[in-house]
């Protein structure tokens, strides 16, 4: 199909439990029902400023370290933040957060940068919160599909 949307996942994967809700992502994001969207991860360390000038929306995953993002997810910030901030405005984003507190903390931190790019999130953070659970999957699955499905249709 021509012309298809891009679907950038930038998620910090840290541990295997972190690699099963990447791949749970990317499984919802490529559904088979969903062929006008193309989906790439890059883990947030090696993700470039081309890679989010290049995506049509974004998902950010996380892991919670010490009531803050991951380091790696705020070096991908620190390192887009300018070459993108003129060019990525009202970009569509969605985040999720595998917290070992409340998650409250990376929550804002994320918000913050997100809103000094002007990105507009189009759904409510996930926060995967307390001992693994798969269901936690699951929700990372619904909302790569979602996320994708709303792109494919021109929702975002």
């Amino acid at each position: 199909m021509p012309n298809k949307k891009h679907l950038l996942i930038v998620a910090h994967n840290p541990s295997a439990n972190t690699q099963k809700l990447v791949d749970a992502t990317i499984r919802g994001a490529n559904h088979e029902d969903i062929d006008g969207v193309e989906v790439r991860h890059i883990p947030p360390l090696q993700a470039t400023p081309d890679d989010v000038l290049w995506a049509d929306a974004i998902i950010l995953g996380t892991t919670e370290n010490f009531g803050y993002m991951s380091g790696a997810l705020k070096d991908f910030f620190d390192r887009i933040y300018y070459p993108c901030l003129e060019h990525t405005e009202a970009m569509p984003f969605a985040l999720y957060i595998r917290a070992g507190l409340d998650g409250t903390g990376t929550k804002t931190a994320v918000g913050k940068i997100t809103t000094g790019l002007r990105w507009k999130a189009v759904q409510e953070t996930i926060i995967l919160h307390g001992e693994y659970d798969p269901k936690y999957e699951q929700q990372c699955e619904e909302l790569g599909m979602l996320m994708a499905a709303s792109l494919e249709a021109g929702i975002i």
